[in-house]
């Protein structure tokens, strides 16, 4: 994806401020030579932000006639307003070794035997995983194959089956669930307690019909 940048000169929140009631976003572009202040149209970049691949993949920067190769790493956005406060992007070249959070896309779920047959839950319990790779081999999304799940199976990090080259950062021994397979429970019988109960007579046993109050006087 491509966008455009323009350098900024003032610096300072009363800056930043006039930037943003002028529909623009103060940043900064840094590593791979000197950090540079920039600017961006809050309007261009707030819908950019709203797709996928402008957070996972590498983006082609216009910034002064020239284009460089950037990562999105961070933007912070109002407390409460739709407006993006400042943004963070980072030169990288194709030797450039990055950590990144990229999107799971999983596939082939509904042709699983856990769901096919065995009619499971399945819960997506993690949506993005945190990969180590080349910058020239990040993907945008990493697709997670889901037709071999099976009843009362889970599937942690440790069994995906990532490109070559693409590795998951774990964070000590911790192993996390990426997917896990849930059987769902017998729905019961609901009875509305408003209900009436009708309690059918036995046989042979049926109510005697009351004598009338006259005949007893008799």
């Amino acid at each position: 994806m491509k966008f455009t940048a323009f350098e900024r000169t003032q610096q300072g929140t009363g800056a930043s401020r006039r930037l943003r009631h002028a529909a623009k976003v103060p940043g900064i572009v840094y590593g791979a030579g000197t950090p540079k202040m920039i600017e961006l149209d809050h309007n261009a970049l707030f819908f950019a932000l709203k797709k996928e691949a402008f957070h996972s993949s590498i983006l082609e920067m216009e910034l002064a006639g020239k284009t460089e190769k950037v990562l999105l790493r961070d933007f912070q956005m109002h407390a409460y307003k739709p407006m993006v406060m400042h943004i963070d992007f980072q030169r990288i070249d194709e030797t450039t070794r990055l950590r990144k959070k990229v999107p799971l896309h999983f596939v082939g779920e509904e042709n699983s035997a856990a769901v096919k047959t065995d009619k499971c839950l399945v819960s997506h319990v993690r949506t993005d995983l945190e990969i180590e790779c080349l910058a020239s081999q990040l993907p945008e999304f990493v697709t997670i194959d889901l037709s071999g799940l099976v009843k009362g199976t889970s599937l942690h990090v440790s069994d995906l089956k990532l490109p070559e080259g693409i590795k998951a950062v774990k964070h000590g021994t911790l192993n996390p669930v990426i997917v896990a397979v849930t059987v769902p429970k017998a729905e019961e019988e609901v009875v509305d307690p408003a209900a009436p109960v009708v309690v059918a007579p036995e046989k042979g046993k049926g109510a005697k019909p009351k004598k009338d109050e006259k005949q007893n006087k008799k």
